[in-house]
Protein backbone atom coordinates (compact mmCIF):
# COMPACT_ATOMS: atom_id res chain seq x y z
CA UNK A 1 0.00 0.00 0.00
CA UNK A 2 1.12 3.56 -0.71
CA UNK A 3 0.35 6.81 1.07
CA UNK A 4 -1.28 9.57 -0.94
CA UNK A 5 -0.18 13.15 -0.34
CA UNK A 6 -2.04 16.45 -0.27
CA UNK A 7 0.13 19.52 -0.90
CA UNK A 8 -0.40 23.27 -1.21
CA UNK A 9 1.08 24.62 -4.45
CA UNK A 10 1.26 28.33 -3.66
CA UNK A 11 2.30 30.36 -0.59
CA UNK A 12 -0.03 28.51 1.76
CA UNK A 13 -3.69 29.23 2.60
CA UNK A 14 -4.85 27.28 -0.44
CA UNK A 15 -7.69 25.48 1.33
CA UNK A 16 -6.00 22.21 2.29
CA UNK A 17 -8.10 21.73 5.43
CA UNK A 18 -11.37 21.71 3.52
CA UNK A 19 -10.16 19.21 0.93
CA UNK A 20 -8.66 16.88 3.55
CA UNK A 21 -12.04 16.94 5.28
CA UNK A 22 -13.78 16.16 1.98
CA UNK A 23 -11.37 13.31 1.14
CA UNK A 24 -11.15 11.79 4.63
CA UNK A 25 -13.95 9.21 4.08
CA UNK A 26 -11.64 7.58 1.52
CA UNK A 27 -8.84 7.03 4.06
CA UNK A 28 -8.23 5.16 7.29
CA UNK A 29 -5.65 7.67 8.54
CA UNK A 30 -4.77 11.34 8.02
CA UNK A 31 -1.18 12.21 8.95
CA UNK A 32 0.44 15.64 9.31
CA UNK A 33 4.11 15.41 8.31
CA UNK A 34 5.65 18.89 8.77
CA UNK A 35 5.13 22.41 10.03
CA UNK A 36 3.56 23.43 13.29
CA UNK A 37 0.97 25.80 14.73
CA UNK A 38 1.89 28.36 12.08
CA UNK A 39 -0.57 26.37 9.96
CA UNK A 40 -4.25 27.25 9.95
CA UNK A 41 -6.46 24.69 8.22
CA UNK A 42 -10.06 25.89 8.04
CA UNK A 43 -13.05 23.56 7.78
CA UNK A 44 -16.72 24.59 7.52
CA UNK A 45 -19.66 22.23 7.85
CA UNK A 46 -23.03 22.03 9.59
CA UNK A 47 -23.00 25.79 10.07
CA UNK A 48 -19.75 25.80 12.07
CA UNK A 49 -16.23 26.96 11.24
CA UNK A 50 -13.20 25.13 12.64
CA UNK A 51 -9.55 26.17 12.43
CA UNK A 52 -6.92 23.51 13.12
CA UNK A 53 -3.28 24.43 13.71
CA UNK A 54 -1.62 21.15 14.69
CA UNK A 55 -4.27 18.44 14.56
CA UNK A 56 -4.88 16.71 11.18
CA UNK A 57 -8.02 17.78 9.35
CA UNK A 58 -9.60 14.32 9.48
CA UNK A 59 -10.30 14.60 13.21
CA UNK A 60 -14.04 15.21 12.77
CA UNK A 61 -14.55 11.78 11.18
CA UNK A 62 -15.00 9.20 13.95
CA UNK A 63 -13.79 6.19 11.97
CA UNK A 64 -10.55 7.79 10.74
CA UNK A 65 -7.32 7.79 12.76
CA UNK A 66 -5.17 10.91 12.83
CA UNK A 67 -1.43 11.21 13.37
CA UNK A 68 0.82 14.16 14.20
CA UNK A 69 4.03 12.92 12.61
CA UNK A 70 7.66 13.23 13.61
CA UNK A 71 8.26 16.10 11.18
CA UNK A 72 5.78 18.36 12.99
CA UNK A 73 6.81 20.77 15.76
CA UNK A 74 4.28 21.03 18.59
CA UNK A 75 3.42 23.81 20.99
CA UNK A 76 1.60 21.93 23.78
CA UNK A 77 -0.31 25.05 24.83
CA UNK A 78 -1.78 25.53 21.39
CA UNK A 79 -2.44 21.81 21.03
CA UNK A 80 -4.28 21.73 24.35
CA UNK A 81 -6.48 24.65 23.25
CA UNK A 82 -7.37 22.77 20.07
CA UNK A 83 -8.19 19.62 22.02
CA UNK A 84 -10.39 21.46 24.51
CA UNK A 85 -12.28 23.09 21.65
CA UNK A 86 -12.82 19.69 20.03
CA UNK A 87 -14.37 18.48 23.29
CA UNK A 88 -17.10 21.11 22.95
CA UNK A 89 -18.09 19.46 19.65
CA UNK A 90 -18.10 15.99 21.15
CA UNK A 91 -14.97 14.79 19.32
CA UNK A 92 -13.37 11.78 21.04
CA UNK A 93 -9.78 12.67 20.16
CA UNK A 94 -8.35 10.20 22.72
CA UNK A 95 -9.61 7.42 20.48
CA UNK A 96 -8.43 8.59 17.07
CA UNK A 97 -5.46 10.94 17.57
CA UNK A 98 -1.85 9.78 17.88
CA UNK A 99 1.33 11.81 18.36
CA UNK A 100 4.83 10.80 17.29
CA UNK A 101 7.33 10.53 20.10
CA UNK A 102 9.90 11.96 17.69
CA UNK A 103 7.99 15.22 17.08
CA UNK A 104 9.85 18.19 18.54
CA UNK A 105 8.40 20.51 21.16
CA UNK A 106 8.20 24.30 20.92
CA UNK A 107 9.35 25.72 24.26
CA UNK A 108 8.29 29.13 25.61
CA UNK A 109 11.88 30.25 25.10
CA UNK A 110 11.59 29.29 21.43
CA UNK A 111 8.73 31.79 21.17
CA UNK A 112 10.90 34.48 22.80
CA UNK A 113 13.86 33.69 20.59
CA UNK A 114 11.66 33.91 17.49
CA UNK A 115 10.52 37.40 18.53
CA UNK A 116 14.08 38.47 19.35
CA UNK A 117 15.48 37.29 16.03
CA UNK A 118 12.67 38.87 14.01
CA UNK A 119 13.10 42.14 15.90
CA UNK A 120 16.85 42.12 15.22
CA UNK A 121 16.22 41.90 11.45
CA UNK A 122 14.71 45.40 11.38
CA UNK A 123 13.52 46.22 7.87
CA UNK A 124 14.63 42.77 6.69
CA UNK A 125 11.90 40.96 8.62
CA UNK A 126 10.66 37.81 6.90
CA UNK A 127 7.15 38.03 8.39
CA UNK A 128 7.46 35.26 10.99
CA UNK A 129 4.26 34.15 12.73
CA UNK A 130 6.28 34.34 15.99
CA UNK A 131 5.14 30.83 16.94
CA UNK A 132 8.69 29.63 17.59
CA UNK A 133 8.76 27.43 14.51
CA UNK A 134 12.16 28.48 13.15
CA UNK A 135 14.08 28.28 16.46
CA UNK A 136 12.56 24.86 17.17
CA UNK A 137 13.66 23.48 13.81
CA UNK A 138 17.07 25.09 14.38
CA UNK A 139 17.46 23.18 17.64
CA UNK A 140 16.29 20.02 15.92
CA UNK A 141 18.97 20.31 13.24
CA UNK A 142 21.68 21.30 15.74
CA UNK A 143 20.74 18.27 17.87
CA UNK A 144 19.64 20.29 20.89
CA UNK A 145 15.88 19.85 20.68
CA UNK A 146 13.41 18.27 23.05
CA UNK A 147 10.95 15.73 21.66
CA UNK A 148 7.53 14.51 22.75
CA UNK A 149 9.04 11.22 23.90
CA UNK A 150 11.43 13.10 26.18
CA UNK A 151 8.46 14.09 28.38
CA UNK A 152 8.32 10.44 29.46
CA UNK A 153 11.96 10.48 30.61
CA UNK A 154 13.38 11.35 34.03
CA UNK A 155 15.78 13.81 32.42
CA UNK A 156 12.97 15.91 30.89
CA UNK A 157 13.03 18.84 33.31
CA UNK A 158 16.83 19.10 33.42
CA UNK A 159 16.98 19.06 29.62
CA UNK A 160 14.26 21.72 29.50
CA UNK A 161 16.16 24.00 31.87
CA UNK A 162 19.42 23.51 29.99
CA UNK A 163 17.85 24.59 26.70
CA UNK A 164 15.96 27.46 28.32
CA UNK A 165 19.20 28.90 29.78
CA UNK A 166 20.92 28.65 26.39
CA UNK A 167 18.02 30.44 24.70
CA UNK A 168 17.97 33.26 27.27
CA UNK A 169 21.68 33.85 26.80
CA UNK A 170 21.20 34.14 23.05
CA UNK A 171 18.20 36.45 23.49
CA UNK A 172 20.33 38.68 25.73
CA UNK A 173 23.01 38.99 23.02
CA UNK A 174 20.28 40.15 20.62
CA UNK A 175 19.40 42.96 23.02
CA UNK A 176 15.78 41.86 23.33
CA UNK A 177 14.05 42.76 26.62
CA UNK A 178 11.24 40.29 27.27
CA UNK A 179 10.41 41.38 30.82
CA UNK A 180 7.11 42.84 29.62
CA UNK A 181 6.69 40.62 26.57
CA UNK A 182 3.42 38.72 26.23
CA UNK A 183 3.07 35.31 24.64
CA UNK A 184 -0.52 34.88 23.49
CA UNK A 185 -1.59 37.43 26.07
CA UNK A 186 0.33 35.91 28.99
CA UNK A 187 3.51 37.04 30.72
CA UNK A 188 6.52 34.80 30.16
CA UNK A 189 6.38 33.13 33.60
CA UNK A 190 2.64 32.59 33.37
CA UNK A 191 3.00 31.14 29.88
CA UNK A 192 5.71 28.76 31.08
CA UNK A 193 3.41 27.56 33.87
CA UNK A 194 0.65 27.02 31.29
CA UNK A 195 3.17 25.17 29.10
CA UNK A 196 3.91 22.56 31.76
CA UNK A 197 0.20 22.18 32.49
CA UNK A 198 -0.29 21.52 28.79
CA UNK A 199 2.45 18.90 28.78
CA UNK A 200 0.54 17.01 31.48
CA UNK A 201 -2.70 17.44 29.54
CA UNK A 202 -1.45 16.05 26.23
CA UNK A 203 -0.02 12.97 27.95
CA UNK A 204 -3.54 11.57 27.76
CA UNK A 205 -2.97 11.19 24.00
CA UNK A 206 -1.45 8.13 22.40
CA UNK A 207 2.32 8.69 22.04
CA UNK A 208 3.60 6.29 19.38
CA UNK A 209 6.71 5.36 17.43
CA UNK A 210 5.01 6.76 14.37
CA UNK A 211 7.36 5.49 11.66
CA UNK A 212 6.73 1.92 12.88
CA UNK A 213 2.97 2.47 13.10
CA UNK A 214 2.72 4.04 9.63
CA UNK A 215 4.70 1.33 7.88
CA UNK A 216 2.87 -1.47 9.67
CA UNK A 217 -0.44 0.06 8.61
CA UNK A 218 0.70 0.36 5.01
CA UNK A 219 1.82 -3.27 5.07
CA UNK A 220 -1.67 -4.21 6.28
CA UNK A 221 -3.30 -2.32 3.40
CA UNK A 222 -4.41 0.70 5.41
CA UNK A 223 -5.11 3.80 3.31
CA UNK A 224 -3.22 6.91 4.49
CA UNK A 225 -3.36 10.53 3.35
CA UNK A 226 -0.38 12.71 4.27
CA UNK A 227 -1.54 16.27 4.96
CA UNK A 228 0.90 19.09 4.19
CA UNK A 229 1.00 22.52 5.80
CA UNK A 230 1.96 25.91 4.35
CA UNK A 231 2.70 25.79 0.60
CA UNK A 232 5.33 24.60 -1.86
CA UNK A 233 6.56 28.13 -2.56
CA UNK A 234 7.42 28.40 1.15
CA UNK A 235 9.61 25.29 1.13
CA UNK A 236 12.90 25.83 2.96
CA UNK A 237 14.91 24.64 -0.07
CA UNK A 238 12.80 25.52 -3.09
CA UNK A 239 10.65 28.41 -1.90
CA UNK A 240 11.31 32.14 -2.21
CA UNK A 241 14.19 32.06 0.29
CA UNK A 242 14.64 33.63 2.84
CA UNK A 243 10.90 34.41 2.91
CA UNK A 244 10.03 30.79 3.57
CA UNK A 245 9.04 28.47 6.40
CA UNK A 246 11.48 26.20 8.22
CA UNK A 247 10.48 22.80 6.85
CA UNK A 248 10.18 20.93 3.57
CA UNK A 249 6.61 21.59 2.48
CA UNK A 250 6.85 19.57 -0.74
CA UNK A 251 5.92 15.89 -1.17
CA UNK A 252 9.50 14.77 -0.50
CA UNK A 253 8.98 15.95 3.08
CA UNK A 254 6.56 13.06 3.61
CA UNK A 255 9.45 10.60 3.55
CA UNK A 256 11.34 12.29 6.39
CA UNK A 257 8.25 13.66 8.15
CA UNK A 258 6.53 10.29 8.48
CA UNK A 259 9.34 7.80 7.92
CA UNK A 260 8.12 6.23 4.67
CA UNK A 261 10.24 5.26 1.68
CA UNK A 262 9.91 7.17 -1.63
CA UNK A 263 8.45 4.10 -3.34
CA UNK A 264 5.54 4.26 -0.90
CA UNK A 265 4.33 7.65 -2.18
CA UNK A 266 1.17 7.25 -4.27
CA UNK A 267 -1.05 9.98 -5.70
CA UNK A 268 -0.01 13.56 -5.05
CA UNK A 269 -2.91 15.99 -4.86
CA UNK A 270 -1.93 19.60 -5.46
CA UNK A 271 -4.23 22.37 -4.21
CA UNK A 272 -4.23 25.92 -5.54
CA UNK A 273 -6.50 28.93 -5.50
CA UNK A 274 -8.04 30.29 -8.69
CA UNK A 275 -5.88 33.35 -7.91
CA UNK A 276 -2.83 33.88 -5.66
CA UNK A 277 -2.33 35.11 -2.11
CA UNK A 278 0.64 35.58 0.15
CA UNK A 279 1.07 36.56 3.82
CA UNK A 280 4.13 38.50 4.93
CA UNK A 281 7.11 39.65 2.91
CA UNK A 282 8.68 38.11 -0.17
CA UNK A 283 8.38 38.21 -3.96
CA UNK A 284 4.90 38.12 -5.46
CA UNK A 285 5.06 38.89 -9.23
CA UNK A 286 1.29 39.02 -9.85
CA UNK A 287 0.36 41.01 -6.72
CA UNK A 288 -2.41 43.56 -7.21
CA UNK A 289 -1.77 46.67 -5.14
CA UNK A 290 -4.98 48.35 -6.25
CA UNK A 291 -8.72 48.18 -5.81
CA UNK A 292 -8.86 44.84 -7.62
CA UNK A 293 -6.50 43.32 -5.06
CA UNK A 294 -8.62 44.74 -2.25
CA UNK A 295 -11.73 43.29 -3.90
CA UNK A 296 -10.15 39.83 -3.97
CA UNK A 297 -9.14 40.16 -0.32
CA UNK A 298 -12.62 41.08 0.83
CA UNK A 299 -14.54 38.65 -1.35
CA UNK A 300 -12.18 35.81 -0.46
CA UNK A 301 -11.98 36.69 3.25
CA UNK A 302 -8.23 36.71 2.80
CA UNK A 303 -7.01 37.17 6.34
CA UNK A 304 -4.60 34.75 7.98
CA UNK A 305 -6.37 32.05 10.00
CA UNK A 306 -3.35 31.88 12.34
CA UNK A 307 -2.26 35.53 12.58
CA UNK A 308 -5.26 37.46 11.24
CA UNK A 309 -2.93 39.42 8.97
CA UNK A 310 -4.39 40.61 5.65
CA UNK A 311 -3.16 38.53 2.73
CA UNK A 312 -1.66 40.09 -0.36
CA UNK A 313 -3.72 39.13 -3.41
CA UNK A 314 -3.02 38.80 -7.13
CA UNK A 315 -3.75 36.93 -10.33
CA UNK A 316 -2.97 33.26 -10.90
CA UNK A 317 0.73 32.63 -11.64
CA UNK A 318 1.21 29.73 -14.08
CA UNK A 319 5.06 29.66 -14.00
CA UNK A 320 5.01 29.36 -10.20
CA UNK A 321 2.21 26.77 -10.34
CA UNK A 322 4.04 24.71 -12.96
CA UNK A 323 7.22 24.87 -10.85
CA UNK A 324 5.38 23.58 -7.77
CA UNK A 325 3.78 20.79 -9.79
CA UNK A 326 7.22 19.73 -11.00
CA UNK A 327 8.72 19.69 -7.48
CA UNK A 328 5.88 17.60 -6.06
CA UNK A 329 5.16 15.21 -8.91
CA UNK A 330 1.51 16.25 -8.77
CA UNK A 331 -0.89 13.73 -10.27
CA UNK A 332 -4.19 15.56 -9.63
CA UNK A 333 -5.06 19.24 -9.17
CA UNK A 334 -7.77 20.78 -7.03
CA UNK A 335 -8.78 24.40 -7.60
CA UNK A 336 -10.17 26.41 -4.70
CA UNK A 337 -12.21 29.60 -4.38
CA UNK A 338 -13.55 29.76 -7.93
CA UNK A 339 -16.49 31.67 -6.46
CA UNK A 340 -14.24 34.57 -5.39
CA UNK A 341 -13.75 35.46 -9.07
CA UNK A 342 -17.52 35.71 -9.60
CA UNK A 343 -18.78 38.62 -11.69
CA UNK A 344 -15.38 39.73 -12.98
CA UNK A 345 -15.59 40.71 -16.65
CA UNK A 346 -11.94 39.94 -17.33
CA UNK A 347 -9.62 37.57 -15.45
CA UNK A 348 -5.88 37.73 -16.01
CA UNK A 349 -3.46 34.81 -15.83
CA UNK A 350 0.31 35.18 -15.78
CA UNK A 351 1.87 32.79 -18.31
CA UNK A 352 5.50 34.02 -18.34
CA UNK A 353 7.81 36.56 -16.70
CA UNK A 354 9.91 39.30 -18.25
CA UNK A 355 13.22 38.91 -16.44
CA UNK A 356 16.49 40.67 -17.34
CA UNK A 357 15.28 41.35 -20.86
CA UNK A 358 14.13 37.78 -21.52
CA UNK A 359 10.94 35.77 -21.24
CA UNK A 360 11.17 32.93 -18.69
CA UNK A 361 8.62 30.41 -17.47
CA UNK A 362 10.04 29.59 -14.04
CA UNK A 363 10.70 31.54 -10.81
CA UNK A 364 14.27 32.91 -11.02
CA UNK A 365 16.79 32.56 -8.20
CA UNK A 366 17.02 36.28 -7.41
CA UNK A 367 13.30 37.01 -7.61
CA UNK A 368 13.41 39.37 -4.64
CA UNK A 369 16.29 41.51 -5.90
CA UNK A 370 15.48 41.64 -9.63
CA UNK A 371 12.66 43.25 -11.54
CA UNK A 372 10.14 40.66 -12.67
CA UNK A 373 7.24 41.68 -14.86
CA UNK A 374 4.37 39.24 -15.33
CA UNK A 375 3.14 38.60 -18.88
CA UNK A 376 -0.63 38.11 -18.83
CA UNK A 377 -3.27 36.49 -20.95
CA UNK A 378 -6.86 37.64 -20.49
CA UNK A 379 -9.85 35.34 -20.20
CA UNK A 380 -13.54 36.08 -19.95
CA UNK A 381 -15.04 36.09 -16.50
CA UNK A 382 -18.18 34.26 -15.48
CA UNK A 383 -21.43 35.09 -13.79
CA UNK A 384 -22.12 34.12 -10.20
CA UNK A 385 -21.89 30.37 -9.66
CA UNK A 386 -25.36 29.13 -8.56
CA UNK A 387 -25.62 28.02 -4.93
CA UNK A 388 -27.56 24.94 -6.04
CA UNK A 389 -24.84 23.69 -8.39
CA UNK A 390 -24.25 19.93 -8.06
CA UNK A 391 -22.14 18.93 -11.06
CA UNK A 392 -19.35 20.32 -13.17
CA UNK A 393 -21.62 20.47 -16.24
CA UNK A 394 -23.71 23.08 -14.43
CA UNK A 395 -20.81 25.50 -14.00
CA UNK A 396 -20.66 28.64 -16.17
CA UNK A 397 -19.01 28.07 -19.56
CA UNK A 398 -16.39 30.75 -18.89
CA UNK A 399 -15.34 28.93 -15.70
CA UNK A 400 -14.97 25.69 -17.65
CA UNK A 401 -12.84 27.56 -20.20
CA UNK A 402 -10.69 28.93 -17.37
CA UNK A 403 -10.13 25.44 -15.99
CA UNK A 404 -9.31 24.03 -19.43
CA UNK A 405 -6.79 26.84 -19.97
CA UNK A 406 -5.03 25.98 -16.70
CA UNK A 407 -5.02 22.24 -17.45
CA UNK A 408 -3.44 22.82 -20.86
CA UNK A 409 -0.88 25.19 -19.34
CA UNK A 410 0.34 22.75 -16.68
CA UNK A 411 -0.58 19.39 -18.27
CA UNK A 412 -2.24 18.01 -15.12
CA UNK A 413 -6.00 17.39 -14.73
CA UNK A 414 -8.12 19.39 -12.30
CA UNK A 415 -10.39 16.90 -10.52
CA UNK A 416 -12.02 19.06 -7.83
CA UNK A 417 -13.35 22.60 -8.04
CA UNK A 418 -14.36 24.36 -4.81
CA UNK A 419 -17.12 26.96 -5.16
CA UNK A 420 -17.54 27.96 -1.51
CA UNK A 421 -16.17 27.37 1.99
CA UNK A 422 -18.55 24.63 3.11
CA UNK A 423 -17.63 20.99 2.52
CA UNK A 424 -20.82 20.62 0.44
CA UNK A 425 -19.70 23.39 -1.94
CA UNK A 426 -17.28 21.03 -3.66
CA UNK A 427 -17.62 19.81 -7.23
CA UNK A 428 -16.00 16.57 -8.33
CA UNK A 429 -15.05 17.35 -11.94
CA UNK A 430 -13.77 13.86 -12.71
CA UNK A 431 -13.30 10.60 -10.86
CA UNK A 432 -9.93 9.90 -9.26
Amino acid sequence: MQTDVLIGLQWGDEGKGKIVDVLTPRYNMIARFQGGPNAGHTLEFDGSKHVLHTIPSGIFHETTNNLIGNGVVIDPVILMKELLKLETFGVDYKKNLMVSRKAHLILPSHRLLDAAQENAKGKSKIGSTLKGIGPTYTDKISRNGIRVGDTEMESFHSNYNRLKVAHHLLIKTLGFDFSDYLIDGLGVDEYEKRWFESIDFIKQLQFVDSEIVVNQLLNEGTSILAEGAQGSLLDIDFGSYPFVTSSNTISAGVCTGLGVAPKRIGNVYGIFKAYCTRVGNGPFPTELKDAKGEELREKGREYGSTTGRPRRCGWLDIPALRYAIMLNGVSHLMMMKADVLNDMDIIKVCTKYKYKGELVDYPPFDAEQSEITPVYEELNGWNTIPDTISSFDETPEALRDYILFIEKSVNVPIVIVSVGPDRLQTIIKSKF
